[in-house]
C-alpha cells in the first residue's frame, strides 16, 4: 500500500465539501462498506443519510475528490445494506488506490482515537491546525501518528529462498523474515539482528527493494534482499515455527499479491530464473 499516484494529501478539512465526497468509516477496526459485489465505500452523500456521526479527518483528495476518515462509536450498529468489513477482506475486492487511502484512513483514525490525552500530564489533547499533530494546551507536548519501521528481508543461497512459517500464519503459509526496529538501530542493524535471533544464520550483501505502508495497525515495512552468508538455518524464536530453503519450482504456499512479502518473492523468483 503506497499513496497513489493521483491523490493528493491534505489535513484541513475544507469549509463545505461535496455531497461526492468519499468516506472511509472506521469503527475500531472494520470498514464500512456496501454489501454488494464488489464492494463500496460511502460518499458523504450515504454518510449523511444513515445519520453516521463520528470525528472526522481530512485526508486528501483523490483524482479531484475529498476523501474524509470517519471514527465511530465501537457500538455503532450495522446499516441495512452495508457491513464492517476488515480490510483484509477487501484485498483484491476494491481497487488498490482506494485500499491504499483506507489504510492511511484507518492509521490517522486509530492514532486519533488512542492519543485522546497526553502521555505526559493527562490533559486533553488538541488537533493542531497546521499539520497531522496533536499538542496538549497544558505543557505544550505534540504527538504525530505513530510509525513503526519493520525490516523484511528475503535470504537466497544460490537459487534457493530461504522462508519460514510464523506461529500466526494461516495453513502453511511460509514468507521472508521480518521484524520491528529497535531504538538506536538502523534497519541494516535490523536485519542482521532479527535474522541471527529468528533462525540463527548472518547474512551478507544487503539490497534494498522496496517499501510499503502496512495499516496492521500502524508499520512501515522496509524490504531487502540478502545472500547467506554462514550458519545453519532453524527456528531460532517462539514467532517461527519452521523454516526452509526451498528450490525455485518446489515453492510452499506465499502471501497474497497486495502484501509487499510477495511481491519481494515474486520479483526474486524472476531474478534468480534469468541467471
Amino acid at each position: 500500500m503506497n499513496t497513489p499516484p493521483e491523490f493528493e494529501p491534505g489535513v484541513t478539512l475544507p469549509t463545505a465539501l461535496v455531497s461526492e465526497a468519499l468516506c472511509f468509516v472506521w469503527r475500531d477496526d472494520k470498514i464500512l462498506a456496501r454489501a454488494v459485489d464488489p464492494p463500496e465505500l460511502p460518499t458523504l452523500a450515504d454518510v449523511m443519510r444513515l445519520g453516521i456521526e463520528g470525528a472526522r479527518h481530512y485526508l486528501g483528495r483523490y483524482r479531484g475528490v475529498d476523501c474524509v476518515a470517519f471514527r465511530v462509536d465501537a457500538d455503532s450498529a450495522e446499516p441495512a445494506g452495508w457491513q464492517w468489513r476488515g480490510l483484509r477482506s477487501l484485498f483484491l475486492r476494491l481497487p488498490d488506490a482506494l485500499l491504499a487511502i483506507a489504510g492511511r484512513a484507518y492509521q490517522v483514525t486509530e492514532w486519533d482515537r488512542s492519543h485522546r490525552f497526553c502521555g505526559r500530564c493527562g490533559t486533553e489533547m488538541r488537533h493542531k491546525p497546521d499539520e497531522r499533530a496533536k499538542q496538549c494546551p497544558a505543557c505544550g507536548h505534540v504527538v504525530y501518528p505513530r510509525v513503526s519501521p519493520a525490516m523484511m528481508v528475503l535470504v537466497t543461497r544460490g537459487r534457493e529462498l530461504l522462508l519460514a512459517r510464523a506461529n500466526r500464519f494461516p495453513n502453511a503459509m511460509y514468507s521472508a523474515l521480518a521484524g520491528f526496529v529497535e531504538p538506536g538501530e538502523s534497519i541494516e542493524d535490523c536485519v542482521h539482528r532479527e535474522v541471527r535471533e529468528e533462525v540463527g544464520i548472518e547474512v551478507k550483501d544487503l539490497k534494498y527493494f522496496a517499501s510499503q505502508s502496512w495499516p496492521f495497525p500502524h508499520s512501515l515495512m522496509i524490504a531487502f534482499t540478502a545472500e547467506y552468508a554462514s550458519g545453519e538455518a532453524r527456528p531460532c524464536d517462539a514467532e517461527i515455527v519452521d523454516v526452509k530453503w526451498f528450490s525455485l519450482d518446489a515453492l510452499p504456499q506465499l502471501p497474497g499479491p497486495v502484501s509487499i512479502s510477495r511481491k519481494l518473492i515474486d520479483a526474486t523468483v524472476a531474478r534468480l530464473a534469468r541467471t
